[in-house]
């Protein structure tokens, strides 16, 4: 079975029951630890999808990350994956948690690549084209600089994609000239 079949339906399963159980900003808080976890610490990662370490022992290391503050159901799930031997799918199911987490809470997800860090006014044009866009009223926007990009931005709003940058409007411009529609072919 593959590596997303997988996460999305432990993620679906944990939604669900965190749902009926009244946890679900709670485990959601505890999936964001856990990805923020694994961003800032490769290693958490690693260690997870390494067949040597025993499901004990990574249990054991999960369990002390999540000893002060997580939900009940938390730590249960994380006790039924090692049980599974699924700790290598960890991060996969925090992410799918995460974004079925946005659809069910009626979040629409995207994303903005620009030169430079981006103010809160421009921020809010971001928002709230992703809101015409969408249709939706909550918005996550995660922002992201790429330097090499040669000026403008690319918006993504998922699956659809604004591209505003320079580079694309240079390469549709390169497009246009070499199809001369003045050249007399012979």
């Amino acid at each position: 079975m593959s590596l997303f079949t997988v996460a999305s339906r432990y993620s679906k399963s944990l939604l669900e029951l965190s749902v009926e159980r009244g946890e679900l900003e709670e485990v959601h808080r505890d999936m964001q630890k856990l990805l923020d976890m694994g961003k800032a610490n490769e290693e958490l990662g690693l260690m997870l999808q390494d067949p040597v370490i025993r499901s004990e022992e990574k249990l054991r290391i999960l369990n002390m990350l999540f000893s002060e503050g997580s939900a009940d159901l938390t730590a249960d799930f994380l006790e039924l994956i090692a049980q599974k031997g699924r700790e290598n799918t960890l991060m996969a199911i925090a992410r799918q948690f995460h974004k079925q987490y946005n659809s069910h809470k009626g979040i629409q997800e995207a994303k903005v690549v620009t030169t430079f860090p981006i103010d809160e006014e421009l921020r809010q044009s971001f928002i709230d084209m992703v809101k015409e866009i969408s249709g939706k009223e909550k918005v996550e926007l995660s922002e992201h600089v790429d330097e090499e990009l040669i000026g403008g931005f690319v918006l993504t709003v998922g699956d659809r994609q604004i591209d505003e940058s320079l580079e694309s409007k240079l390469n549709s411009l390169r497009l246009r000239f070499t199809q001369n529609l003045y050249e007399k072919k012979y």
